[in-house]
């Protein structure tokens, strides 16, 4: 009997799970309210729906690979240097490319317990081995992650606010992570959620970024700006390092009608303050009622709360009743978190079907049950 012989992947290539994004169907069902990928409430500013519209006429064009136009945009907006801004398609390839410069077999990658899992995806990817500091109440331990530290150790991420806990870790606590750091560790700052910050402190990681030479923010277009579909992202960071994620970065790896679509985004009138203003009021509307019906909700700065049913049997019950009413959330079951469900602040309607369905459900599951005398 002769072998049969394949290619053979790298090893650590069949140790990844892989990534499984929110379910966006549910059978039987036509009508669906998407509340599991963190998606902005209000879909695609009007310009940039245009600017994707019109993008078709120069679609047999190759795009400008600096994206520069874009850069500069983005620049304008958050009072940035353009020449240290890298995009990326989606926030994802910016920070598969900071690890494929700064990780690598032999080094190591530190991460919180309830971290981004797309880190630990990456840094497997690329011979990394990956390390998770335990976290306090959901949150980023600084403590905890200094103590991880290893001569190994060559960059450490955190999501700021974290996804998928939605908690926040302060600035004071921030500049205290990267003055323990090793100068030579890459701190990165995943920001992508921080257009819905509304706490007079919080910089998304600008200030370390400018005081040095080891710590870069990334953020995306796939949240507040209703982009996701498009996939765009970018990091803003030293010059040094901005100038290693150029010689990494493919050629076009913005499309043209993406990079149009993040310009006109940028330029629609007060979309970022309305969708900011909304998710404030409607997330806290969100978390006080199932608050109130018997479910505990984490503190949350993004546009999502982590509800925490107690145990899996409780938190699968509570999507089911949900699917049952065409309302998606998040299972977390790989992140460790089964007993919990990630939902997204939709519109206002779709926040009170999510109140109406919850506070039925929470209803039910505390009525004791009958039997017959």
């Amino acid at each position: 009997m002769t072998e049969t012989r394949r290619p053979t992947p790298r090893p650590e290539i069949l140790a990844i799970a892989p990534y499984v994004g929110g379910a966006s169907t549910i059978p039987g069902l036509s009508r669906i309210i998407k509340l599991s990928s963190n998606e902005g409430a209000f879909g695609a500013p009007p310009a940039a729906q245009k600017a994707i519209a019109d993008g078709a006429e120069k679609m047999a064009r190759y795009p400008d690979g600096s994206v520069q136009g874009l850069r500069e945009a983005i620049g304008a907006h958050f009072g940035l240097d353009p020449a240290r801004i890298v995009c990326g398609n989606g926030s994802d390839e910016v920070l598969s490319m900071l690890i494929q410069a700064y990780g690598g077999p032999g080094t190591e990658i530190l991460m919180s317990q309830y971290g981004f899992s797309i880190y630990e995806i990456f840094g497997t990817l690329a011979g990394s081995t990956v390390r998770k500091a335990p976290e306090t109440d959901m949150t980023a331990d600084i403590d905890a992650l200094l103590a991880a530290v290893t001569e190994k150790t060559t960059l450490v991420f955190l999501a700021n606010p974290n996804n998928p806990t939605g908690t926040l870790v302060p600035m004071e606590a921030l500049q205290r992570l990267r003055d323990g750091l090793p100068p030579h560790v890459l701190l990165v700052i995943d920001a992508a959620y921080a257009e819905y910050v509304e706490r007079p402190d919080y910089d998304g990681g600008l200030s370390l970024v400018e005081a040095g030479e080891n710590t870069v923010m990334s953020r995306t277009f796939s949240k507040i700006w209703g982009l996701g579909g498009a996939r765009l992202g970018w990091c803003y960071g030293p010059a040094a390092i901005i100038d290693v994620l150029n010689r990494l970065r493919p050629p076009f790896n913005i499309n043209a009608t993406a990079a149009a679509a993040g310009i006109a985004a940028l330029s629609e009138p007060g979309w970022e303050k309305m969708s900011r203003d909304h998710n404030t009021v409607a997330r806290a509307r969100v978390a006080a009622a199932l608050t109130q019906a018997g479910i505990r909700v984490w503190p949350s700065e993004g546009n999502f709360v982590l509800a925490d049913f107690g145990t899996a049997d409780q938190a699968r019950a509570a999507d089911a009743a949900l699917k049952a009413e065409g309302i998606i959330a998040r299972m977390l079951v790989s992140y460790g978190l089964a007993h919990c469900l990630r939902i997204t602040i939709g519109t206002d309607e779709e926040c009170q079907m999510v109140i109406d369905s919850l506070v039925a459900f929470m209803a039910r599951a505390n009525t004791p049950a009958t039997t017959d005398a």
